[in-house]
C-alpha cells in the first residue's frame, strides 16, 4: 500500500475555526496530480497514521466524488473504508478515512479542535492531488454522530452527510443545507432507535433539512443492503 508522509509543515487552519468545528478546505483544480490509486496510507512526521484513503483508477478517466468516512468509537480508518469499498469503483468514490486523535472524535471529548484539524489537513492533501467535483460526509455509531455534527457546521462543504446508527448531532454553527440520509437498526443495544435516530429524525426536520430516513432489521451494525440504499438515494437525490 503506498504512502503519503509529511515532509512539509502541514497546511494548518486558524484554531479558532477548529474550536467551532469548521473546515477551510475547498475543493478545486489539483495544484500537482498524483497518480497513486488504490489504498493509499497517509503518515505524520513521526510515522504514525494519520488517515487511509482508497482511490478509484485509472485517476485519468476523470474526477471524483470524494467521500470522508469516520470510525466508531475504538475503531480503525480501514472499517471505515470498508463501510463503502464494494461500491468506490463504479460510482468513482474516492474514500478518505482519518483516524481519530484518541479513541474516539474530539467533539465527544475535549470538544472540536484536534480531529477537525487533521481532517483538514488531510481533505486538503487529497483535493490539491486529485479532481474532486463533490464531497459528503460519512460515519458510523460515534463516526455517524461526528460526520452529522461536522456535516451540518460545513454544509457549504458537504453537500451530503450519510449517517450509519448515529447517537446525536451537536453543531455548534450551521452553513448550508446538506441533504441527510440516516439509518438505523431496530434492534440496536448500543444507540437505541428509540432514544437516537427516532428522536434525532424528526428534529433535524424541524430544522427544515431534507432527510431521508430507513431503519432496518437488525442491531447496531451497517448491513450492505442499507449501504446500497443509500449510495441510490446519494445519486438519485443529486
Amino acid at each position: 500500500m503506498p504512502n503519503i508522509r509529511e515532509t512539509a509543515p502541514p497546511h494548518e487552519q486558524p484554531e479558532e475555526n477548529s474550536r467551532h468545528g469548521r473546515l477551510t478546505v475547498q475543493p478545486g483544480p489539483p495544484i500537482a496530480a498524483v497518480a497513486r490509486t488504490g489504498l493509499v496510507a497517509f503518515e505524520g512526521q513521526a510515522g504514525d497514521l494519520v488517515a487511509q484513503a482508497y482511490v478509484p483508477g485509472p485517476a485519468e478517466d476523470g474526477p471524483y466524488r470524494l467521500a470522508l468516512l469516520l470510525h466508531g468509537a475504538g475503531g480503525s480508518p480501514r472499517q471505515a473504508l470498508d463501510l463503502m469499498l464494494t461500491v468506490a469503483d463504479e460510482q468513482r468514490l474516492l474514500l478518505v478515512a482519518p483516524q481519530s486523535d484518541a479513541a474516539t472524535w474530539d467533539m465527544v471529548g475535549v470538544g472540536f479542535g484536534p480531529d477537525v484539524r487533521r481532517i483538514d489537513r488531510v481533505l486538503q492533501e487529497i483535493v490539491t492531488g486529485y479532481p474532486i467535483t463533490g464531497m459528503l460526509i460519512g460515519g458510523f455509531s460515534d463516526g455517524a454522530s461526528y460526520a452529522l455534527s461536522l456535516g451540518l457546521i460545513n454544509g457549504d462543504v458537504f453537500d451530503a452527510v450519510l449517517a450509519f446508527s448515529p447517537g446525536f448531532a451537536a453543531p455548534l454553527v450551521t452553513h448550508g443545507r446538506p441533504r441527510v440520509y440516516v439509518s438505523h437498526g431496530t434492534a440496536d443495544r448500543v444507540l437505541p432507535i428509540d432514544r437516537c435516530s427516532r428522536s434525532l429524525v424528526p428534529r433535524l426536520r424541524a430544522l427544515g433539512y431534507d432527510v431521508t430516513y430507513d431503519e432496518f432489521d437488525g442491531g447496531h451494525d451497517v448491513p450492505d443492503s442499507t449501504v446500497r440504499r443509500a449510495v441510490d438515494w446519494l445519486y438519485s437525490t443529486a
